[in-house]
């Protein structure tokens, strides 16, 4: 069976992490603040705090940027449910916006679902494919709305010549096994506020006023004092350490993955009823997921072409969900109208993407794709 991912992990990585047991350090300690200084200067943010994952990152963005009772987030409803389930955890609504072909949000829906209880706009760069940052970031100035960006996806994804993490405030990441580079789970904040970054970190660790580190080099006795309401949002020095050998690596993994998705670009650009992700000119995208959109004059529809795919021992997967499809959103599916991202969701294919993938496998992906553009409608 060809997967449809796996994480691209090495003895280095073991090592680290065994290295780091052996110290006897394992939560929260030096690795994580060594990770969360490379972090930040791979991706030019000025401070990087690192959690136990990307939805814990997004619940505190929406504190830190003020986000509460009765304020709306504009957000895509075509993102996997963490993004919506983010703003109702500090009890806003998600108001859901329309995607556009590239699946990110569409500027221009986006500026017609704004009222005056929008506080924010939750931004997806979906697919590790980059949104349109700038003109977000237009209506946002505009209207006096906090944006904030899931980046889950988006870890070495690049917008006009800068890596996402270092264009807005509040940026959040994935180290998900699905994603490009893997500590197991955990996540990331970049931001360039210092009042910000101040308050992440003590959100993170309880409200907690000095960290374990402090209190374990200091030559006097100290107490700490919980200053607010905080939670347990740790990330652990043995999943830190991981990601540092990781980091080191993600250049190479994302050159990697674009050769592939190039591949599946070149074989597969002039076959009638297939349409390929679109890359705009100064997007630079890792690839994170290579999504196909199966039109009406494809020979097959797309749950037999998954079908077909998985008999030849192939893994695939639908397309990006749409939240409020999902049952924890239904109530809003009646007052939802996105059908450029509920055809996103029923047409699209997710195809294998993984580092190291072998040619063999490609090529075979490839063929019986190719093979399947003879069937005929049935």
């Amino acid at each position: 069976m060809i997967p449809i991912a796996k994480p691209y992990l090495t003895a280095e990585d073991a090592q680290a992490a065994y290295d780091t047991i052996l110290t006897g350090w394992i939560t929260q300690g030096p690795r994580v603040q060594e990770f969360e200084e490379k972090f930040a200067a791979y991706t030019g943010a000025k401070y990087a705090v690192a959690v136990s994952n990307c939805t814990t990152a997004l619940h505190l963005s929406m504190i830190v940027a003020g986000i509460g009772e009765g304020d709306e987030v504009i957000c895509p409803s075509m993102s996997y449910i963490a993004t919506a389930n983010s703003i109702k955890y500090v009890g806003a609504t998600p108001v859901f916006a329309e995607v556009n072909q590239e699946y990110n949000l569409d500027p221009t829906d986006v500026e017609k679902r704004i009222n005056s209880n929008t506080k924010a706009i939750l931004l997806v760069h979906q697919i590790g494919m980059p949104a349109d940052i700038d003109a977000i970031k237009k209506i946002c100035s505009r209207y006096n709305l906090k944006l904030i960006e899931d980046a889950a996806c988006a870890v070495g994804s690049a917008y006009k010549g800068q890596k996402i993490g270092s264009h807005s405030e509040l940026v959040c990441f994935s180290f998900h096994p699905r994603k490009i580079i893997s500590t197991g789970d955990g996540g990331m904040i970049t931001t360039s506020r210092k009042d910000y970054y101040d308050r992440l970190r003590l959100l993170r660790q309880h409200g907690m006023s000095i960290n374990d580190r402090v209190r374990h080099n200091s030559k006097k006795v100290i107490f700490e004092d919980h200053i607010e309401v905080g939670y347990n949002y740790r990330m652990t020095d043995i999943q830190a350490s991981v990601g540092i050998k990781q980091l080191e690596k993600l250049d190479w993994i994302v050159t990697e993955r674009r050769k592939i998705a190039n591949k599946y670009h070149e074989a597969l650009k002039n076959i009638e009823g297939i349409r390929l992700p679109l890359e705009r000119e100064r997007y630079f995208s890792n690839y994170q997921s290579y999504s196909i959109y199966l039109e009406k004059s494809f020979p097959i529809n797309r749950n037999r072409f998954m079908q077909e795919l998985l008999d030849n021992e192939i893994a695939t997967r639908r397309g990006i969900m749409n939240s409020h499809r999902e049952t924890a959103y239904k109530h809003l599916e009646d007052k939802v109208n996105l059908p450029v991202s509920e055809k996103l969701q029923d047409r699209s294919v997710l195809l294998p993407l993984y580092v190291p993938m072998i040619e063999e496998d490609v090529k075979f992906i490839i063929d019986t794709i190719l093979k399947l553009t003879q069937l005929k409608t049935v």
